[in-house]
């Protein structure tokens, strides 16, 4: 069917005379595919399919297949028009995530429709949106508290029109060219380069740096955005949109080694090497990630081990050492590398840029819990010879370039650990619309409506604890948020995944068995479940962090005058 052409329409009649293996007819969801050619190839087998042939299959759909994955994959190859009753009323399109929204209403919800409530509560709206720029109309699915409020019809003083704009552009392009085969990358344990490169093409990778848009070294371009109007929050729905998807290994393969990598680059190297690596890794051409953590040196960084000795000629450093559970170290070109130039402790730290073409340097994929797809890698540096230009910031003055960075990493940890957070919520949710217990949806059982309460309640408070920080590093100076936020940003990374880590629980809860099998309807809450401790440890481990939001508030303030 062109694009150009009228869509086909059928009655229901018409689809259920299509009801044999030689020729098999469904609807979904007001929609007809036929798929008798893909009973051959149906996961389910032949008879499943026949089972429903010529029927309205939607229920039996639903119940047993994750919509988004299966209608991106094949199920739209298939479809050949609509129900007549649905032609004119928004059927789907391939770029489309199907919306249950009738079937999440109550009884009393459905009567608020035509309810006085209804007339005015649009009446108050219609006002606001007239009196105010920062209330939208709202977005998505419109279930409570699996967005952020802005995107459902509240104010908020931190949005203005180019974030709702960007906000569709990128949920545009993750549903199309993301949410349908996540499940396939995190088993193949990649995702494929393209849509890397996409990320720069497109303008993504460049914004996505901690720091104002790099438009000096990269001629890439936000569409949506003009570039004198980036600031921090538009990061922030780029790095929330794409972990909507419901992967951390999907978001770490795209902006994991390159958001903590980058930054100490652009802020701390010399003029000719940002010249000559940034362009590209800015299109996406190149990859670069942050070497940290060693085996024995994670959140203790002042006492990493790995050597850089000058040559005799000071034109050189021969750098010695491993790095562990580096994020994309298997398809880096650049490594951002701590290492010891100096006396014990954080005095005799510095930060190199190694190159993949330095000979010496050996990578090889590591196996994890989670996060299959993020390429966590073993990196052996062994005599790499490494010119001193590639030092960023001064020798002997790295931890400062660390804990620099450490901010920026760790806000990018707390929107994704909300977002997945929302993730279990919204599955749950919905799930829990239509599986039936003991007579009844699970959604009108009071345990249940509890534990989506008891997810909800920490996601908001932990969303509104995020955007008052993204707020305050967009009006703070570098050194300043380093100081006063550092703590502060410690203690929300801490609370994000605890928060993470009690929504993937209860929703596995929620989902049963199905969240204990890959793939299918709990696909998304299994993986997840298994991700949850990649974001409780990196970035700084809770233990850490819980401790670091006091001290170093207490810290701060003291400096500030605070009577204690």
């Amino acid at each position: 069917m062109t694009s150009d052409s009228k869509p086909k329409t059928f009655t229901l009649e018409e689809v259920s005379t299509h009801n044999s293996s030689e020729s098999l007819w469904i609807a979904i969801d007001g929609e007809v595919f036929d798929v008798t050619e893909f009973q051959s190839t149906h996961p389910g087998g032949k008879k499943i399919l026949q089972k429903v042939a010529g029927k309205d299959a939607t229920k039996f759909f639903h119940k047993y297949h994750d919509v988004e994955k299966v209608m991106g994959q094949v199920g739209f190859k298939f479809k050949i028009g609509s129900l007549e009753s649905n032609a004119t009323s928004g059927n789907l399109g391939p770029n489309h995530t199907v919306s249950e929204t009738p079937s999440i209403q109550t009884s009393s919800t459905l009567a608020l429709r035509s309810s006085p409530f209804t007339s005015v509560l649009a009446e108050v709206k219609n006002s606001a949106l007239e009196e105010s720029e920062t209330l939208f109309e709202p977005f998505g699915d419109n279930v409570p508290y699996a967005d952020p409020s802005w995107y459902q019809g509240y104010h908020s003083p931190y949005y203005k029109a180019s974030h709702a704009a960007l906000r569709k552009e990128v949920r545009d392009w993750v549903e199309e060219k993301l949410m349908p085969f996540v499940d396939s990358w995190d088993e193949e344990k990649t995702v494929p380069a393209e849509i890397y490169k996409e990320m720069g093409v497109r303008g993504y990778l460049a914004g996505c740096i901690g720091v104002s848009y790099p438009k000096e070294y990269t001629n890439k371009r936000v569409k949506s955005v003009p570039v004198e109007e980036w600031d921090a929050f538009h990061e922030l729905i780029i790095t929330d949109e794409i972990t909507r998807a419901g992967s951390g290994g999907l978001i770490w393969n795209l902006l994991g080694g390159y958001g903590i990598g980058s930054p100490p680059v652009i802020q701390f190297g010399k003029e000719a090497l940002k010249k000559r690596i940034l362009p590209g890794i800015f299109a996406g051409e190149k990859r670069i990630c942050l070497c940290i953590t060693e085996p024995d040196a994670g959140s203790d960084v002042a006492n990493l081990t790995t050597t850089a000795e000058k040559t005799s000629d000071g034109k050189y450093y021969i750098v010695n050492g491993i790095k562990k559970w580096i994020t994309n170290g298997i398809w880096a070109d650049y490594f951002t590398v701590a290492v010891r130039t100096g006396e014990e402790g954080m005095d005799g730290i510095s930060v190199l840029l190694i190159e993949k073409t330095f000979p010496g340097v050996k990578v090889r994929r590591m196996d994890t819990q989670g996060m299959l797809s993020s390429g966590s890698t073993y990196i052996e540096f062994d005599d790499v010879k490494v010119p001193v230009e590639n030092l960023l910031g001064k020798e002997n003055k790295g931890f400062k370039v660390v804990m620099n960075n450490f901010n920026h990493e760790r806000i990018g940890i707390i929107i994704q650990a909300i977002r997945l957070s929302r993730v279990c919520y919204e599955e749950s949710i919905k799930y829990a619309h239509k599986r039936e217990t003991f007579g009844k949806k699970l959604i009108d059982h009071a345990v249940i409506r509890n534990k989506l309460a008891q997810m909800s309640i920490r996601i908001e408070a932990t969303y509104a604890w995020l955007e008052n920080l993204v707020y305050q590093c967009e009006k703070m100076d570098q050194t300043e948020a380093m100081l006063r936020l550092g703590g502060a940003i410690a203690g929300c990374k801490a609370m994000a995944t605890q928060t993470f880590e009690m929504c993937a629980r209860e929703a596995s809860q929620i989902f049963g068995g199905l969240a204990y099998t890959r793939g299918g309807k709990g696909g998304k809450v299994e993986r997840l479940y298994r991700e949850v401790r990649a974001y409780a440890i990196p970035g700084g481990s809770e233990e850490i962090m819980l401790d670091l939001a006091i001290r170093q508030s207490v810290k701060v303030h003291k400096f500030l005058g605070a009577k204690l």
